[in-house]
Parts: C-alpha cells; structure tokens; sequence
C-alpha cells in the first residue's frame, strides 16, 4: 500500500479539496493499492496512518507540504512515524521540498525529495524501491545514497494534465471540502494548468517547476466542473493556476463553454496579458462567471518591476484597474513591497499607486507583502543572494523566527529600516479597514461600517501611524464573529 498524507494547513471548516495528492492518487487509481489521509479532516492522522501501516504492507509514506505551518505538521508527524515504524520510506514532495530539497533531506525521516511535477516521479520510485530500477534513473528525484549524501537527478520536463487521469474525487469525502465563500455555498478547487512560463526573480513557483505552463484542455476542464456540479452540488470555483489566462483563444473558448454552467469564480491573471484582450472576450469572462482576478501588481515603481523581471508595466495594472470595473469584475491587486536596493523609494511610490488604482476602481481588492525573498535558478530579486541564508533543517524552518518570515510577520530583511516596515504594515491595517475585504463572509454588516468609519480620517489624511483604534476594532470583530459559516 502507498499512503498520501495531506499534513493539517488550515482549519477544517476553511479546507479544500487537496488538489496535489488528488493528482498522485489518480496515476495510482486501478493499478496501486493506496489510501489519503487528509489532516484537514482527520485530528489524529498520525494514529490513523500507523493504523494503516499495521493492518497493510505500507511501502511508503507519500507527504505534501508547502512552507509554513503545513511544513511543521508534515516535520511532526513524519518524525513520529519514523520513531514508530522505522520500517516505512517516506518521501516529501510538493513547494517546500522542490525549492528546498537538501533541507528536506537533513531530516533523518526523510528518506527521498520529488521535486517539481510528482506523478511520473512516484510511479517510478515505487518501481525503485522494488528493486526494478535504480533511484539515479529517476528524473526530478533527489535522495540519499548509501553513505548518505545527497543526489538530485535531473529535472524532469513537465507534462499538461490531460497526461493524466481525473483526480479519483470517490476516494474522498468531496461534500467535506465544498466550503461556503464569497463565490458560493458550495465553492470547489481546481487546476486548470500547471506551472508558470515567467521569470519574475522574487517566486518560487519557476524555481520549482521551471519556466514552462502546460494547461488543461477546456473540454477537460468543463467536463469535471460538471462532474463537482452533478455529483457533488458545487455552485463556485476558484481555480489555482497562476497563470488562468495564459493564451486569448484559449481563454474565449473556456468561457463559451463555461457559461452554462452558472458558476462564480476566481482566477489569478497578469496584467500584460489581459491588458491586450479585447472587449469581447472580456465580456465573454463575465458572462461566463468570473467574478474576482487576482493580479501580481508587485509595485507601483516601473524601476522596481523591471528589476523583478516581471515583464509587466504600473500602466498595464492602470489599463485592468479600468477594464475590470468596466466589466464589473473586482480585480485583487497584490504588492510586494521593499525592494532591497532602494525600499523607501519602491514604498513611497508603491503606497502613492495604491491609492490611484482606489480612486479608479474602489472595488479593488489590495494585497500588501513584504519581499521575502525564495531561491532561484539565476539571482534573487534584488541581488540579496549574500544577505541571506536558508535554515539547514526541517527544525529550524519551523522555529518562530523563520515562521515568521515564511509567513511574512516579519522577514528580519537586513535592507529594511523598521521605519519603513512599519509604515508597510500600517498603511496595511489602514487600507484594509477603509475597504474592508469583499471575501470575509463572516464578518458583519455592521463590523464594515466601524471599519469604514474609523479609517476614513487616516486615509484622507495619509496619516497611518500607530493604528491602535484599527487594531483594537479587529480584535473586538473576530471575538463576535459567528461561529458558523453562512452567505
């Protein structure tokens, strides 16, 4: 048996379907005996896999994790496992063992790294490890050899989704994860596409699957949201490509199909990109159910965009500002704020672009981040290469100082000054109490009004300074928050 373990990122009622071992089980469906297990939903996954492993010859432990806390649910139970039964291999795949594989592998518990795209990858160590191949022969497969040093073979070359099967949706309790938002009572989870051909220096994402994007056919993609309409009552989508509208005709033609459908949705676009669609298609996306775009804006500074390699301009962010609110879609705009060479500067200009797209379109959805800055292939946005250095472990990612940074609370940059940190955050705290999210369904009607209230001064006046009556209002509106999520 293969076990796939989901490790616990978030709270049972926020959970969504777990696209990433979704698609391992489906090359494994007919042909491997194999189990998920969920920690979203399970509270005790680590008794539910030794359950597993005691009852069925277990040859290996599949875990997927992202950096952050998932990757410390993933670090314990792991470890658990290994002091338990030492007998069983695990393997670690998904975004934090692709970009940080030689971490990963530090970790005694951790026996083998699929790093990038999994599928072929697992079918082939399963091969491996019953001795009908050799571990060196696995693209995209780093390990350890007998004395114990790391060997990463070749990347392997991505493959679209329609290589491969349908996710097996039975092997799970679907109606569990088809949460309420602000998209629907019944919001599902897809990958339409895989990967992302950019080069912007300060993500991940190429660092991990290289600067491709293979997508999924629009026939594909309709024929499993009818399958989540019919089986499982879905009533929204958000998709999770990170480049949903990568080609026009590609995009003209999903939307024909999706239009009967009658779904709402989310999707991320770029702004170069659907800054060229013309007015048809545009007209075609809304009518086809898309309701939000979430927009890599990153700055207001050209300067800073061009030394991100983004290959995006403020004036094509300025162009969607307008053709969103056009076509009556919110546009989710997000920053990332701080360039190492000049971070006041790229601050200044970034919160005064900020402002202008609110005056334009005030729908827009703003997203402020500090720059935390990912390995690259080439050099790190903003040539911090030296400035930095990555914890070793497992352990010492999950301490609260790289928590922190992981999670963006505080990335202890040494280029920023703690005044203009500070200025980030507040201004942060400002913005998002002015126009409180669109997308926080449990907050009450009259916890906007407050918010609203009580910023409207600050923001007029651009004094974001020592919001203490923002941060005490927030605090009061999560304790009387409904417990239960509802539309």
């Amino acid at each position: 048996m293969i076990i796939l373990f989901h490790p616990r990122a978030t709270r049972p009622r926020n959970c969504r379907l777990p696209l990433a071992v979704l698609a391992l089980a489906a090359v494994l469906e007919g042909r491997e005996e194999y189990e998920i297990v969920d920690g979203n939903l399970d509270e005790h996954p680590v008794d539910t896999i030794l359950s597993l492993i005691d009852s069925h010859n277990v040859e290996l432990l599949g875990v997927s994790c992202m950096p952050g806390p998932q990757m410390v649910a993933a670090m314990e139970t792991s470890r658990d496992i290994r002091k338990l039964r030492p007998h069983v291999k695990i393997v670690w795949g998904g975004y934090f063992p692709s970009i940080y594989p030689d971490s990963a592998l530090n970790a005694k518990y951790v026996d083998f790294v699929v790093r990038g795209q999994g599928e072929d990858t697992l079918l082939e160590l399963i091969d491996a490890l019953r001795g009908n191949r050799t571990f060196d022969s696995i693209l995209g497969l780093s390990y350890k050899d007998t004395f114990g040093l790391h060997r990463s073979n070749a990347e392997r070359p991505m493959k679209g989704p329609d290589s491969f099967p349908w996710s097996p949706f039975h092997r799970l309790p679907v109606e569990k994860y088809l949460r309420p938002s602000f998209f629907g009572k019944r919001t599902a989870v897809h990958h339409a596409s895989i990967g992302c051909p950019f080069n912007c220096s300060f993500c991940g994402v190429h660092a991990a699957y290289g600067r491709e994007e293979r997508m999924e056919s629009p026939q594909r993609t309709v024929a499993i949201l009818k399958h989540l309409i019919s089986e499982y009552g879905a009533d929204s989508v958000q998709f999770y490509d990170m480049n949903f509208f990568l080609r026009e005709d590609h995009a003209r033609e999903l939307a024909a199909l999706m239009e009967p459908l009658n779904l709402r949705w989310w999707c991320e676009g770029r702004v170069d990109i659907m800054s060229r669609y013309s007015d048809e298609t545009m007209a075609a996306i809304r009518r086809a159910g898309c309701t939000m775009i979430f927009f890599g804006a990153e700055s207001g500074s050209d300067w800073a965009l061009k030394e991100m390699q983004k290959g995006i301009t403020t004036e094509q962010t300025v162009i969607m500002a307008h053709r969103t609110r056009q076509f009556d879609i919110i546009p989710e705009f997000s920053f990332v704020v701080g360039n190492p060479t000049d971070p006041e500067r790229d601050t200044r200009e970034t919160l005064g672009f900020i402002r202008k797209l609110k005056r334009i379109n005030p729908d827009s959805e703003i997203i402020v981040q500090h720059y935390t800055p990912t390995p690259q292939r080439g050099e790190m946005y903003g040539h911090v290469d030296d400035k930095i250095s990555f914890p070793d472990t497992p352990a010492e990612w999950a301490t609260k100082k790289w928590m922190d940074f992981t999670l963006r609370i505080d990335t202890s940059a040494p280029w920023m000054k703690d005044k203009t940190k500070k200025l980030i955050d507040n201004f942060e705290t400002v913005i998002g109490s002015r126009w409180p999210t669109v997308q926080d369904i449990r907050a009450p009607r009259w916890s906007r009004a407050l918010l609203k209230s009580l910023s409207a001064w600050r923001y007029a006046l651009r004094f974001y300074s020592f919001p203490f009556e923002l941060h005490l209002a927030n605090q009061f509106i999560q304790l009387r928050k409904p417990k239960r999520e509802s539309l």
